[in-house]
Formats: structure tokens, sequence, C-alpha cells
């Protein structure tokens, strides 16, 4: 479509814009296809209310960050159960044989090294669509110890990347962790902690599990606080389960509440794999969760992947359902609410699942393409989506895309 016919008809129909601008902010212009104006034309000379909104959505889109990079910086942050990270040696303190070469999976050196190269892709490509370079924050879930993290930061895909890491053993059984990648560039650590969740079954015996990771640093130069969760399975049944993933929550909460009480209203940022969906008690109640901005305040969290959820987005299968147990929630600090980017804000989330990471045929088609087919090697990736963000700034002097 040549420059001076849309001129002609922004002109023409200038007017129309404030009424569209009303009715249709919700809309998401990003899905626009450029390269398909000239069909696009062609519909809309028939119909002139289409060429007012097809006008609107354009001047929408060329107002958007997406088409004004130079004015950004854009930062990704991302979280990834990694499933199973284990090196190949049998540590007597922890369950992890099956993962060793004699044990159930017939784990050896060549698998493993293939785990690390997969996973170090998969990382490597997370929002470099947008940024041209991976993650700056990666948080991750079922590691086994510092010895994988060190070989994923030094494997083929990551070891450009300057990444240094934050890892504390925990007292989970299994011996699986969290822990957080960043990049020395970009995040400067200035605390590290973890708190303890101590929960209990039915009978009364203590279940080791995960503990909760905080990390505090400098983003660039502005003040973060990234809270990285592995909750408590839904083994023995969701609803019987429920009550470790609540105390989990209330152990969440009173890390935040620790933070603003020392530091006030804060970017705070809770990713983790939860084992609870977004509309979940633990995550609306127990996390104080809302999905949509609207309803928003300083005692609150945004969680964008509630309405992914509601629409059927999914980052795993469980029991032949689809679950989005991996999440990335942010507190009122992280949003503009007035679409104001002086300071670093939450623009947009998203699941990565390129066709790779899909399983394309048999019973789990769609379902993320594992390690292991039961107990067959499968060379796969993980039995999770990676989830991540985008924070925005502006920046009004040069182009910054992580190099």
């Amino acid at each position: 479509m040549k420059a001076s016919f849309l001129f002609k008809w922004y002109i023409l129909f200038k007017s129309e814009f404030s009424y569209f601008f009303k009715n249709y902010i919700s809309i998401n212009v990003h899905f626009l296809i450029l390269s398909e104006l000239k069909d696009i034309e062609l519909i809309l000379i028939k119909n002139k209310k289409i060429y007012i909104s097809f006008l609107f959505l354009l001047v929408l889109l060329l107002q958007s960050p997406y088409c004004q990079t130079s004015n950004y910086k854009i930062r990704t942050i991302s979280f990834y159960n990694v499933e199973n990270l284990f090196d190949t040696i049998d540590n007597p303190d922890t369950f992890d044989e099956d993962f060793t070469i004699k044990g159930k999976y017939k784990y050896s050196s060549d698998i493993y090294w293939d785990k690390i190269e997969n996973l170090s892709r998969v990382i490597s490509e997370i929002g470099f669509d947008k940024t041209k370079s991976s993650p700056v924050i990666v948080g991750l879930a079922e590691i086994e110890n510092r010895y994988v993290l060190e070989d994923l930061i030094n494997s083929k895909y990551l070891k450009n990347g300057q990444y240094n890491i934050v890892h504390f053993d925990s007292p989970d059984r299994r011996g699986i962790d969290v822990a957080l990648l960043y990049k020395e560039k970009y995040f400067k650590p200035l605390d590290q902690k973890v708190f303890e969740v101590r929960v209990w079954d039915t009978s009364g015996k203590r279940i080791y599990t995960r503990d909760q990771l905080l990390v505090s640093g400098l983003l660039d130069d502005e003040l973060i606080h990234i809270i990285v969760n592995h909750w408590p399975s839904r083994r023995g049944g969701q609803l019987i389960s429920s009550s470790k993933r609540a105390k989990s929550a209330f152990v969440t909460m009173q890390i935040i509440e620790t933070i603003k009480a020392e530091y006030g209203n804060s970017k705070i940022i809770v990713m983790g794999d939860f084992n609870d969906d977004p509309t979940d008690i633990s995550i609306k109640e127990g996390l104080k969760s809302v999905g949509y901005l609207k309803n928003l305040n300083d005692s609150l969290l945004f969680n964008p992947m509630e309405q992914m959820f509601i629409k059927g987005f999914n980052t795993l299968g469980y029991r032949d359902g689809l679950n989005l147990f991996d999440q990335i929630l942010l507190s009122e600090a992280c949003i503009s609410l007035n679409n104001t980017y002086e300071t670093f804000k939450f623009f947009r989330a998203g699941i990565f699942n390129p066709n790779y990471l899909i399983t394309q045929n048999g019973r789990y088609t769609g379902y993320p393409f594992r390690t292991y087919k039961n107990e067959t090697y499968n060379n796969g990736y993980s039995d999770h989506f990676p989830v991540y963000i985008y924070l925005i700034k502006k920046n009004k002097l040069t182009i910054d895309n992580n190099k």
C-alpha cells in the first residue's frame, strides 16, 4: 500500500481516531502482518469503517514500543523448570540413584551432555526475537547442584553470555534445587538468601521440599527483588496436597512483606513452578494475585499468565490435562499504569514453545518434548515450557539490545 494512499485516508478520517481509541484500546495490535498490506487494501476499499479501524491499528502499531525500539531498553527475564538436571554421580545423601549409569534411566555422560546442550539452546533463544540476546535473568527449577549450573553456563550456546550463578543446596530429598542465572553486565546481586518451607504429610511426617530463593539486586541501576519457587507437587492428589502449596504461598507472602518493610513499595518479581494453575486458590488467594491490571493495587500481585490460562495456553501436560504451573507475577511497582516507562516496567509476558520443544506425534502430541519417554531416552528437553517477561525502559539516546 503506497504511503500517499494511507496518508489520504489518515487525513480523511483522523477526526474519527479518538472514538476508536476509546473503544478499541485493548486490541492487541502486534498480530497485524504488514507484509499483507496489499491484500488488506483490497478488503478495505469495500468498507469505510474497516478503513478507519485499519488506520487506527496502524497508528497504534507505529506508536508502540515494537516500532520504536530505538527509544527503549528491553530486558528479558525468564523461568524454566529444566526437568531433572542431575549429574551422573550418585549422591549418598539424596535419592538420585535413578540418574546414574546403573539407575532406572541408564543416565550416561553422553545423555547428560546432550541435555546440557539442549537446555542451553532453549535458554539462549528465549526473548531473542526482540532483544537479539538471551535473557538477562533466568530462574531455574530441578537442578541438582552448582556443578550442573557451571556446565550449563559454560555450554555451547551460553558461554558467551557471561552468566553467573546464585544457588543454595536445599533439603529436598531428591536433591533438586532452584537457582538463578544472571548476566553480570546487567544485573548485580546485592543480597541473596533462602527461606525454608516446612510442611508435613497427613501422618505428621516432615516433607523436605525446595527452599524459596530471594535475590535482590540492581538491574542496570534499579533495585529489584526476585523470588524463585518450586512448590510441592500434587502427589497424592490436588486436594490432599493443596495444604503444602498453601504453606508455600504463605512463605512467599512473608518474604514479600519483609521486602516491603525494608524498602517500601518495591519492584518484586515472583517466579516459579507452582504446581498450581493461575486460577487456583494458592495463587489467587495465597499470593493475592489478579489477572487484570484494573484490579491491581500495591497489596496485590499482577499475574499475566492468568489470562493466558483462561484462553487455553499451557506450560505442561499433567495426567492427561493441560496446566500452566509455570508463572511470573509482578508487584504494582513493576507496572506502568499510565504508559510511561521512565524506569523498567512490565511490557509483555509469554510462553516459549517453538516447535522443537513440542511433541509432534503419538499420545502426547502437543505436550512438551521430554528428555525421556517413560524410561527410554528421548533426546528431548523438559516436561515444561519456559515462561518469560519483557521489562522496558525509555532510552532516548541509544538502542540497547543487550549487546
